[in-house]
């Protein structure tokens, strides 16, 4: 019986060669063709100077098909690794022995470890170290929760690494750029630290296996296969992390890995298992990423978990949305090829599942499965205002902004009708210029961005009283209406307030709710320019004409009481003021205090990140108007992992200089 397809991430941080290496698999294992990508055609990934989203590559080691997906490393495109990793059998992770990476490594290990995924440490550029393998796996465990296991130790010649030693084999090999590696015969100087080191190797071992320790003390040669054994074992239930060597760019180091994968990386029927899905039922899959191709329509790529599906399958997700599946295709490389069937194990993808998005389960047949969790979308933590260069494209724009983050969990839309504007919102200026680049280059919208407007508010700070006179006589019935109002600020978050206390019937009934309407409209823009809330419009007196009072004049007399009264009432700026937790390692807490404080942010306190040893949480209030560019130099002072959530809290007066140019800035846009 055929293998099954194994499905295995390559994470890491930012630039640290899971590309490269993914290039030397194929290389190594005959498949020419690059990995597809949902920018191909498009180049929106190698011009950012690494991988700005999702990459899959199929192929074949030995009799055994493999699927491995490359996923970005920066932070802000860190979503699509979590959108992949469910899905997936194993994890390798693509690192360097660079302490100034540490914090990106730990962030990727973190994840993995949450989702209960199986991982192997490869440590890349191996030809370019400079510490000892010990000091290397004591630079990496800080970032671990679980035991490394080295598995190699490089053989260096003149301060380069030339080969390494395998420790559960016992075998020397010498590196061959972009080809297997030979075998050669232990080095003598070399033998002292290999004992040692493959002495702690089977020690780490053995405090899983009671039989491989009572060999140790007995000084009996452990069994290869029971070496191997226990490292499938130690990988698949998660008690320790193997951790390789090589070069990726050089192609060193690849054929160990891809044999460590086929014998101990996890089957499906393991991944099942982890994920709680039962043997049988109908055929199940998770969609890890979907696309928008210019012709073919939607194409969402998912992993077959359990059965088979063909060309026309209906299909329903978790959420009862129902689809039928137009077509299926390989992922083989650059080039798509239509499949009739997508079998157990494989990574295909599913055209035009409307209404399935990233993360989306589904099953064959007209009943909802249960749901695969997967960590939800992080927050945003960056937004831009978007306006169209051609005012044709409005209607464009609004499609396309649905295609892209559909495509992209990471990305949302909010529409802001009070102060007219469109905003994307995403996990960094990184993430929105690519997201930009793709309405243009994907779909012909071109637009300009600018920093979003702050909802800027005004209340009063004291009570007045105003009155308003509207007449007006053009021939026939004329317009008449004559309001007094007394203004008195409210709590704050009281919002609007009317009362009516005339008397005698100096204002009909009937025209009441005219003035309150006319003064809710005219609220919308104080004397100071912006929308009035807490305060409480009381109507005290007034006077009507039989024949030429109206709803109308009564709203224009009202707006102008409000005009009469409101400036007396001592007016003033209110700024939405934000409630922010910032998580940041330990080490950084306080250059982000720091970059709160440097905002006119407020420090309320910290605490350890649960589940996250060496890690604080940050809380603080910090106004609106200072959060847009925060995550820049948060990242810049964190090794560019630090992140924050944002929430409103409340509304503060705004006062003096930072008052002053908020309502200069105002007036020069009304008089633009």
């Amino acid at each position: 019986m055929a293998a099954q397809p194994r499905c295995i991430a390559l994470v890491g941080p930012a630039q640290s060669g899971k590309t490269a290496l993914l290039e030397a698999l194929m290389e190594r294992t005959g498949s020419g063709e690059r990995p597809a990508r949902s920018g191909d055609g498009n180049g929106e990934s190698r011009p950012h100077g690494m991988s700005v989203e999702p990459s899959v590559a199929t192929l074949n080691f030995l009799g055994d098909p493999f699927t491995f997906v490359d996923c970005p490393g920066s932070i802000e495109f860190v979503h699509g690794m979590q959108a992949v990793l469910p899905a997936c059998d194993a994890a390798v992770v693509v690192c360097e022995a660079d302490e100034r990476k540490l914090p990106a490594l730990e962030y990727v290990l973190r994840t993995l470890e949450a989702q209960g995924v199986p991982r192997i440490l490869f440590v890349n550029k191996i030809d370019a170290a400079t510490q000892s393998p010990r000091e290397t796996l004591g630079l990496l465990q800080a970032a671990s929760a679980s035991p490394l296991l080295l598995r190699q130790i490089p053989i260096w010649q003149d301060g380069a690494a030339t080969g390494f030693i395998d420790l559960a084999l016992e075998r020397a090999f010498v590196y061959r750029n972009h080809a297997p590696s030979a075998v050669i015969a232990l080095p003598e100087g070399e033998l002292p630290q290999e004992k040692e080191d493959r002495f702690t190797l089977l020690e780490r071992l053995a405090d899983h296996d009671d039989v491989l320790m009572e060999q140790l003390i007995s000084e009996i040669e452990p069994d290869r296969e029971r070496i191997f054994g226990d490292l499938a074992r130690e990988l698949r239930e998660g008690l320790a992390v193997s951790v390789l060597i090589g070069s990726a760019a050089r192609g060193n180091g690849v054929g160990r890995l891809l044999k460590a994968l086929r014998h101990e990386a996890p089957a499906l029927a393991e991944t099942r298992a982890r994920l709680g899905i039962p043997a049988d039922g109908p055929a199940l899959a998770q969609v890890i990423q979907t696309r928008h191709t210019g012709f073919g329509g939607k194409l969402s790529i998912g992993r077959v978990l359990r059965g088979a599906f063909q060309e026309g399958d209906a299909v329903t997700a978790s959420d009862g949305t129902g689809a039928r599946i137009a077509g299926l295709v390989s992922l083989g490389g650059g080039q798509a090829g239509r499949i009739a069937s997508a079998t157990e194990g494989e990574t295909v993808g599913f055209g035009r599942l409307e209404g399935l998005g990233t993360r989306a389960t589904f099953a064959a047949g007209a009943a909802a499965p249960p749901e695969i969790a997967a960590p939800p979308p992080p927050a945003p933590v960056y937004a831009a205002a978007l306006r169209v260069r051609d005012r044709k494209d409005d209607v464009r724009l609004t499609s396309a902004l649905a295609k892209i983050t559909d495509e992209d969990p990471g990305l949302c839309v909010e529409q802001d009708a009070d102060l007219e504007e469109i905003r994307l919102l995403g996990q960094g200026e990184m993430h929105l210029r690519v997201a930009l680049e793709r309405l243009s280059a994907r779909f012909g919208v071109a637009v300009d961005k600018d920093r979003p407007k702050v909802g800027y508010r005004e209340t009063i700070r004291s009570a007045a009283a105003g009155r308003g006179r509207h007449k007006k006589q053009t021939g026939g019935h004329g317009q008449f209406a004559d309001v007094q109002i007394a203004v008195r600020p409210l709590p704050r978050g009281e919002g609007f307030l009317f009362e009516d206390e005339v008397v005698g019937g100096a204002v009909p009934r009937a025209y009441i709710p005219s003035v309150e309407a006319g003064a809710r409209a005219h609220l919308r823009r104080g004397p100071l320019g912006f929308p009035v809330i807490d305060l409480c419009v009381t109507l005290t007196d007034g006077a009507s004409h039989a024949v030429d009072s109206s709803d109308a004049a009564f709203q224009a007399a009202a707006r102008l009481a409000l005009d009469d009264a409101l400036p007396k009432a001592d007016p003033v700026l209110l700024e939405p003021i934000l409630a922010v937790e910032i998580a940041t390692p330990s080490a950084y807490t306080a250059k982000a205090t720091g970059a709160v404080t440097g905002r006119r942010g407020q420090i309320l306190g910290f605490d350890a990140r649960p589940g996250w040893p060496g890690w604080d949480l940050l809380q603080a209030q910090i106004p609106e108007a200072e959060i847009w560019d925060l995550i820049i130099e948060l990242r810049s002072v964190t090794a560019g992992v630090g992140s924050f959530t944002a929430r409103f809290d409340h509304r503060a007066e705004l006062t003096g200089r930072p008052a002053d140019l908020v309502l200069a800035n105002g007036l020069a846009r009304r008089a633009g």
